[in-house]
């Protein structure tokens, strides 16, 4: 029976139904499953002193686009705004392929396992004609290396410029071809089963971008494969504007009538949502995806998080693609959210210790999963921990549960474990030669720019 025994945690900040802070406390995991914490000594095959660290449950990130990290930083970019970021970048996306992918998908994925991220979703949407067919494959190929779980979504865009979209015609797909790989994807990799390390939902990018038929014709598959779906929307008023024009409704309205709501719909940014919106979603459940850093950048507004909290809306944290972002760090969105809310809202916006459940048990739910996100008995064997020892921590200490948004952590875990197996020790992932992956990156991410017409330093 492989088992981790954690002992003397300075803190443990659980994240469970009673919001637990449990002080100089162990944590045992066997076979991948949490079986006990408490102040007991127990046997174990690997013990981990945690005397001078905080131990939390592993991030949870929502919405990311993977292939986005090799644009990062492009400079003829960073002063715009979200429709013509998209048109400019399209261009050097077109050449992505299963090598830009597969290294894109392990810096992304290990950046985000460096600060804590155990289960990593991703929203690929961009396939070039030729060329693409295993760009998921890819993905789920870069998140095992690294050891961490992930929540593919197969997106899809379907209305190019020709018909009134935004990306250009050659990397749009017809329907029936979208719908054959999400089914293949489904059939290959989805383990709807408690611990899954693969999952995944159907995720048609935007309503710019893909066409009615597409939205209608996925919902029903979905459902009747018994995925989770999952799609851009209200992220822009730019968007809000182009529904209204060219459907003729807002566009909650219009993923309504396409059969996109409930328990089993996420929706990324979410920011402009009116009051009778918000409450349709908390009436059915549907989730968002916070991704602050992201909304920031692009300029495209602040979402109403204390409205949504105060609903009951489903809310994760997200990073959104590396190229709105610039990173992959779940522990600096929660920093960013914590300080943009309070800037925006004062005394009603969310805590640290808010946001931080939003990026584990949040993020479990709009996952549609129990089995993550908190630090209990029966749950999955997914945490990090954060050394507190350091000299930049003394008088930061007095509430774990807050240090992340009130604070804020700047450097890698000590330890990130997924399902009890130790991928991230000192700060440094475990499963990969990350020298030698870097090295090989930088070389395929130099290539993929200079195809792109990018300057290349």
């Amino acid at each position: 029976m492989a088992s981790v025994f954690i002992k003397n945690a300075r803190a443990i900040v659980t994240v469970d139904d009673q919001d637990r802070v449990l002080y100089n406390s162990n944590l045992l995991i066997e076979d991948g499953v949490i079986t006990y914490i408490g102040q007991e000594e127990k046997q174990a095959e690997r013990v981990i002193d945690a005397s001078n660290c905080f131990v939390y449950p592993g991030l949870i990130n929502t919405h990311h686009h993977l292939y986005q990290t090799f644009t990062r930083n492009l400079p003829q970019v960073q002063n715009m705004e979200l429709f013509p970021w998209l048109v400019a970048l399209y261009e050097i996306w077109r050449g992505l392929n299963p090598e830009c992918i597969y290294y894109s998908s392990l810096t992304g994925m290990g950046e985000l396992a460096r600060y804590g991220c155990t289960t990593c979703m991703d929203h690929h949407y961009v396939f070039p004609q030729v060329g693409s067919e295993e760009f998921i494959d890819m993905q789920f190929d870069a998140a095992a290396a690294l050891g961490l779980r992930f929540h593919a979504t197969r997106g899809s865009m379907s209305r190019g410029k020709s018909d009134g979209g935004l990306p250009p015609d050659d990397l749009v797909q017809p329907v029936d071809r979208i719908l054959q790989d999400c089914e293949r994807l489904v059939k290959k990799y989805h383990d709807n089963r408690p611990l899954s390390m693969r999952q995944v939902s159907l995720a048609p990018c935007s309503p710019f971008s893909v066409t009615t038929e597409l939205l209608k014709e996925t919902a029903v598959l979905a459902r009747s494969l018994g995925v989770r779906m999952h799609t851009h929307l209200c992220e822009t008023k730019d968007e809000e504007q182009f529904c209204l024009e060219v459907l003729g409704k807002r566009p909650l309205e219009y993923m309504m009538d396409c059969g996109w709501i409930g328990s089993d719909v996420w929706f990324a940014h979410g920011i402009y949502f009116n009051d009778q919106e918000l409450q349709i979603l908390a009436d059915t459940q549907a989730g968002i995806a916070h991704c602050p850093v992201s909304n920031m950048k692009l300029a495209s507004g602040v979402c109403r998080i204390p409205d949504m909290l105060r609903l009951g809306v489903p809310v994760g944290l997200a990073v959104d693609g590396s190229a709105s972002n610039d990173g992959s760090n779940l522990l600096a969105e929660i920093r960013s959210a914590y300080l943009v809310h309070r800037l925006t809202y004062s005394t009603q916006a969310p805590t640290g210790y808010d946001l931080l459940k939003m990026a584990t048990r949040g993020g479990a739910k709009v996952l549609g999963r129990d089995d993550i996100g908190q630090l209990a008995v029966g749950k999955a064997g997914d945490l990090f921990m954060v050394d507190v020892s350091a000299l930049d921590l003394v008088g930061a200490l007095l509430d774990p549960g807050c240090l992340f948004g009130t604070v804020g952590y700047t450097k890698p875990a000590s330890y990130v474990l997924v399902g009890g197996n130790v991928v991230v020790e000192d700060g440094r992932l475990t499963q990969i030669d990350e020298t030698a992956v870097s090295r090989t990156a930088e070389t395929v991410m130099k290539d993929f720019l200079h195809r792109g017409g990018a300057a290349v330093c």
